[in-house]
């Protein structure tokens, strides 16, 4: 008798899930299904499960192709379940192609095409809780966005736009998404969440036409370095009723919201001074001097708030003239911020947040906040707090997303308007000294 395991967390169980079981089943005559607990769910990074563990179990019973499920509840627990069970055929869909092979010592491993065209409509009308996801880019997509959001139950990438439409076509067969566009309109038609990662140039008129036809928008930071056209972007969002967030993972983070109510709670005192670094040396991508700003920014808004005092800019630039280092010294009433931003120039990285009575370190790629140190003055104990990050966070930025439209919400408390405003105008001015 032939044996063939497959894994997975069948939530909002719909007819993809279905079909893979169906092909999983001709591989064998025995078909084990791991369906992933909860505890591995939220260790692993996956977020907004909606169905119970017992449910998601049923769901697969139900369908009749199953012989046995049992439960992963631990990084690893495939190798050990392949030995136990003495299988012969390993099955999971192709969007984890490769990611697998290591098994391939111990049995057959076959990566099962995703199927195409079961799109966000179909699974609507089966779970009530699909929203469709569409990207906007002018490049190859690194495939970021389609990665986390396989981690967040509740959104499916369908399609992706691009004026180009090799690039598009290129990023659809890439990531086994169902269409590609280089028509907008009917990019829009498609789509319940418009994901937009383009240039700067470009941003604006995508995000405004997205929110005219009443299509929630996530999009790089800044929307736009003219005040004015971001302020009219959160006026159509309101208006039309839509959720408008900024792709700013770090203040969705739990880890950096759990650092922002330590330092904002009197836990190392009266906060004197925060610093920031960030050096484009520490992304694999090469990350442009505004990509690079906005971080420490909004990391200094979010701590010190929106209403600072004066602001001295030292920026330097390289032969081309373009701008590759800038010191920030950010003055408030009775605390003040150095920020440090360098696209050539490599320094250390690091977050520190200094009061009266203590102090707060966030080490290395600080944006990716899950680990962070707490002194407090004449202590030798050094408090340390480690929190579950899990990818990019983008999933966790998708995961806020769903929360807000479950409660009918379409403005984020994380990053409030007033703070995207002067966040856009520190931005607004660096680039206008820059033109000089």
């Amino acid at each position: 008798m032939k044996k063939v395991i497959t894994y997975g967390t069948f939530d909002l169980f719909h007819q993809g899930h279905y079909n893979i079981l169906k092909r999983a089943k001709e591989y064998g005559d025995y078909l084990i299904v791991g369906v992933t607990g909860e505890s591995y769910d939220i260790e692993r990074g996956k977020l907004s499960v909606q169905d119970s563990l017992l449910t998601r179990i049923e769901n697969v019973k139900k369908t009749g192709l199953v012989d046995e499920v049992i439960v992963e509840e631990y990084l690893g627990q495939k190798t050990q379940d392949i030995i136990n069970y003495n299988i012969d055929t390993f099955v999971i869909g192709s969007d984890w192609m490769g990611k697998f092979d290591h098994l391939r010592q111990y049995c057959n491993v076959v990566y099962l095409e995703r199927t195409k065209n079961i799109s966000s409509t179909q699974l609507r009308q089966q779970t009530g809780k699909i929203y469709r996801v569409g990207i906007v880019t002018d490049t190859d997509s690194d495939g970021t966005i389609m990665e986390e959001a396989k981690n967040v139950s509740g959104v499916h990438v369908e399609s992706v736009f691009c004026e180009d439409i090799k690039v598009a076509e290129k990023v659809r067969d890439e990531y086994l998404l169902d269409l590609a566009y280089d028509n907008y309109e009917q990019f829009l038609d498609s789509v319940d969440i418009v994901f937009i990662i383009t240039k700067l140039e470009a941003r604006y008129e995508m995000i405004r036409k997205a929110l005219e036809r009443e299509k929630h928008v996530i999009a790089d930071t800044p929307f736009s370095l003219d005040k004015s056209e971001s302020a009219r972007l959160m006026e159509i969002a309101e208006q039309n009723k839509v959720a408008l967030l900024e792709n700013m993972v770090l203040v969705y983070l739990r880890a950096f919201n759990q650092l922002l109510w330590m330092a904002q709670g009197n836990l190392i005192g009266r906060l004197l001074n925060v610093k920031a670094s960030i050096s484009a040396d520490s992304f694999e991508n090469s990350s442009g001097f505004l990509d690079l700003a906005k971080l420490p920014i909004c990391a200094m808004i979010k701590l010190l708030g929106t209403d600072y005092e004066t602001m001295d800019k030292r920026l330097f630039r390289n032969a081309e003239g373009n701008l590759t280092y800038c010191l920030l010294n950010v003055e408030y009433a009775h605390t003040s911020a150095w920020l440090e931003i360098g696209t050539e120039a490599e320094f250390e990285n690091q977050l520190i947040i200094i009061g009266d009575k203590g102090s707060i370190i966030v080490k290395d790629d600080w944006w990716n906040t899950g680990y962070f140190e707490l002194k407090n003055n004449g202590k030798k104990h050094v408090k340390k707090y480690s929190f579950n990050f899990e990818g990019s966070g983008i999933r966790y930025l998708l995961q806020e997303l769903l929360i807000m439209l479950k409660d009918n919400r379409t403005q984020s408390t994380r990053l409030f308007p007033a703070e995207a405003e002067v966040m856009t105008s520190i931005l607004e001015q660096i680039t206008e000294t820059e033109k000089v």
